[in-house]
């Protein structure tokens, strides 16, 4: 089974979630930011976000109600324009044509994931789909992807997780996967994929095809 993360990984969501932040510093006299600014933050969640839009951290005593605020007008925007990455339509195809199972495991709160999954068309499709707060603890702890093995009844040792964040690198190794970084994702100046140590590195979506991953000893 292929297992992705969701943001940055099978959805371009950066629009959506700019365009939310954006909606929150206007509420706050501020200027809106170019996508670009905000795009390298997208797959670090509301922390990353309320960082970029606000310059505070979790420790900051305004965090707790402007991540409330932020996550409220989000709500609101979620499904006005995320896009399945260049790609990847054709890959899931490819996977759906060939009985290649494939799943979702994402930091994002299910309040979110399900109506953004649904929205594409893809909620129905995926073996599974385990979001942030349907596990013990979310990424970079394995639980979430575990429990997606779980309940597609797959060993981890038989997965591929994708993801383009250090955490998802992570928590597939420590789930006992095989890990592969998405580099057309959310990366950022600071990031150095190459020392995450993932097995594998791909450029764009239909990059997995050339992997020829259906003829790896996977249970090595």
């Amino acid at each position: 089974m292929v297992l992705f993360d969701l943001d940055g990984t099978l959805v371009d969501t950066a629009h959506d979630l700019a365009y939310a932040l954006n909606l929150q510093r206007e509420r706050h006299g501020l200027p809106a930011l170019a996508l670009a600014l905000i795009r390298p933050y997208a797959s670090h969640g509301s922390t990353g976000l309320l960082y970029v839009g606000f310059g505070i951290a979790p420790d900051d005593a305004a965090f707790a109600p402007m991540r409330e605020e932020y996550l409220t007008l989000y709500d609101e925007v979620l499904t006005r324009k995320p896009l399945l990455f260049d790609g990847m339509p054709g890959l899931l195809k490819h996977f759906d044509d060939h009985a290649i199972r494939w799943g979702v495991v994402t930091n994002k709160p299910r309040r979110f994931t399900q109506p953004l999954m649904q929205s594409i068309g893809l909620l129905e499709r995926a073996a599974c789909v385990v979001s942030g707060d349907d596990a013990p603890r979310p990424k970079p702890y394995p639980d979430s992807l575990l429990l997606a093995c779980a309940q597609a009844d797959v060993k981890p040792q038989a997965c591929w997780y994708v993801g383009d964040a250090a955490r998802d690198i992570e928590a597939g190794k420590a789930a006992g996967m095989h890990t592969i970084v998405a580099m057309y994702g959310y990366l950022g100046e600071a990031d150095r994929p190459a020392e995450w140590g993932a097995d594998a590195y791909i450029q764009q979506p239909l990059d997995l095809l050339s992997l020829d991953f259906l003829n790896l000893d996977l249970m090595r």
